[in-house]
């Protein structure tokens, strides 16, 4: 009978189990349906039609390798594309995330009325990128802009801007502070989450504001750090719509606002040349993936989470 009670039991609980697991699959179907339609599909769809000559209205014809080949020996436009786009996440990841840190840490005060300035900081973001690269091309533009205007009235000169090659590509990174709001809203929440023991505890041994950001705040928030980098480093390769309405596809002036997506976008939407841009998209697919594993390589040595313990 004891026997006979024991397999019922787990006959009962395996049964329980099953249903459990059907559940949790049916309430994670849409998840799965959307990753493998709309994520998977297309990765495995670009690798194939990499490899062939296809221009959407005759079917592929395989071509082996001949696309790769033509980027890397043939294609100005690549170089130039890589070239600013490497320049562009070289330049405004690193200067974004410390602005961001910097407003962060002015927005983690204890003043009154600080709801209002985190709410007024993190607006700019929600603007579409359409909207602001508009404002921001009335903003410098080299004759009437308003900064030109004020740089001029204090005797500064007023760089040519968006007309400028020379200055094209550090306009783009300004523009691309404009939307800090989002990392700056992570970079407090990771600040708040810092036990405020461990900063009195600092303060009563003496040590100062700098280092007590440096020995206590900062490697607590080495993984929001990184976070943010990652973040920021996927999203530089990917910056589209700024530079496409500011060059259009072409990157004017002078290829210098030419980021690698909008080269993806003119080979395939207006040339109609999709197994190359499907080639030069999984380049970038690729360089991104190597990019942030060398990112998590790497945040071994200063990357620190609580309650870690380390050999010093």
């Amino acid at each position: 009978m004891a026997v006979t009670a024991r397999s019922t039991r787990r006959w009962r609980g395996s049964r329980i189990r099953r249903r459990e697991a059907v559940a949790g699959l049916l309430f994670v179907l849409p998840w799965i349906a959307g990753l493998l339609a709309f994520t998977v599909y297309p990765v495995l769809a670009s690798l194939y039609f990499s490899f062939t000559d296809y221009n959407i209205v005759q079917p592929p014809n395989w071509t082996g390798f001949s696309n790769y080949t033509a980027i890397f020996t043939s294609d100005t436009d690549f170089t130039n594309a890589v070239q600013n786009s490497a320049f562009y996440a070289l330049i405004s990841v690193p200067v974004g995330l410390l602005l961001s840190l910097a407003l962060a840490l002015v927005l983690n005060l204890r003043a009154r009325g600080i709801g209002l300035y985190r709410t007024l900081f993190y607006l700019p973001a929600l603007m579409p990128p359409v909207a602001s690269t508009i404002v921001f091309l009335m903003l410098l533009d080299p004759s009437h802009g308003i900064v030109n205007t004020f740089l001029t009235t204090v005797g500064l000169p007023a760089p040519g801007w968006f007309s400028d090659p020379s200055w094209a590509k550090p306009a783009l990174i300004l523009l691309s502070l404009w939307g800090s709001g989002t990392a700056t809203l992570i970079f407090l929440a990771g600040l708040q989450e810092i036990p405020q023991t461990l900063i009195e505890a600092a303060m009563i041994d003496g040590a100062g504001r700098w280092q007590r950001f440096w020995r206590v705040i900062l490697p607590l928030l080495s993984p929001v750090v990184l976070f943010n980098l990652v973040m920021g480093v996927i999203y530089s390769f990917q910056v589209f719509t700024q530079a496409y309405i500011v060059g259009h596809d072409t990157g004017d002036p002078v290829g210098s606002t030419l980021m690698y997506m909008t080269l993806i976008y003119r080979d395939a939407f207006k040339y109609f040349q999709m197994g190359y841009a499907s080639a030069l998209a999984m380049l970038l697919f690729v360089t991104i993936v190597t990019i942030t594993l060398i990112i998590f390589q790497v945040s071994r040595s200063w990357v620190f989470y609580e309650g870690e313990q380390r050999n010093v």
